[in-house]
């Protein structure tokens, strides 16, 4: 009888359907992750979420000042800055540091999704074609643009040089690969007007 009452429950409230939102450096994914919020949709933000649990995990913050040594908390906080230079040219390094930080961050999604009650939710994520997470999302939503609209937000908004763009960008997937892997693609070549029409797009064809 219970067993009958969860499966039940379980279709009368099916969990939410996942959709993966990314995009590279200066897409815009971050804007529409906040219109989406906006409208009232849950958005995970993978990104600040991992700063939040390598502040608080006690154990995950000594693992990491151990790989990268105590410059990776300044007056205890999270020094991302030090840390993204530390693994910028070191693959190896990088991948170390993500076989520490990404179960955390699993975890602590997997959390955060059973309390969802929304028929659609959106995990936010940089590296979702890369670390393969799109296998479990119902669908995939890419925001790109082109390369000098991208260079130019990221320098109005990160004071770096167009040199320390670009070889950032080289370092990420290249956006031809991922417009393929991707279900829904919003290109972010304007302004804001058309961007919430973009979504407003994308969220009518989403079903």
């Amino acid at each position: 009888m219970e067993l009958q009452n969860i499966n039940q429950n379980q279709e009368e409230n099916p969990p939410p359907k996942i959709i993966g939102l990314t995009g590279g450096i200066g897409s815009g994914k971050s804007a529409v992750a906040k219109i989406l919020e906006a409208k009232g949709f849950p958005v995970y933000n993978s990104d600040d979420r991992a700063k939040d649990i390598a502040n608080v995990d006690l154990e995950l913050k000594q693992k990491i000042i151990s790989l990268l040594g105590e410059e990776a908390y300044l007056q205890g906080i999270y020094n991302r800055k030090y840390v993204a230079e530390k693994v910028f040219t070191d693959a190896e390094l990088l991948g170390r540091l993500n076989h520490l930080v990404h179960p955390a961050v699993k975890l602590d999604f997997e959390r955060w999704l059973a309390v969802q009650t929304s028929k659609y939710v959106f995990k936010e994520t940089a590296l979702l074609f890369e670390l393969k997470q799109d296998a479990q999302c119902y669908k995939s939503l890419l925001v790109t643009a082109d390369d000098n609209m991208r260079i130019k937000r990221t320098m109005d908004r990160d004071s770096k040089t167009y040199r320390e763009i670009e070889a950032i960008m080289q370092k990420q997937m290249p956006e031809k690969d991922k417009i393929k892997w991707a279900d829904f693609v919003i290109y972010n070549n304007s302004d804001h007007d058309d961007l919430q029409s973009e979504v407003d797009s994308f969220l009518e064809n989403l079903s």
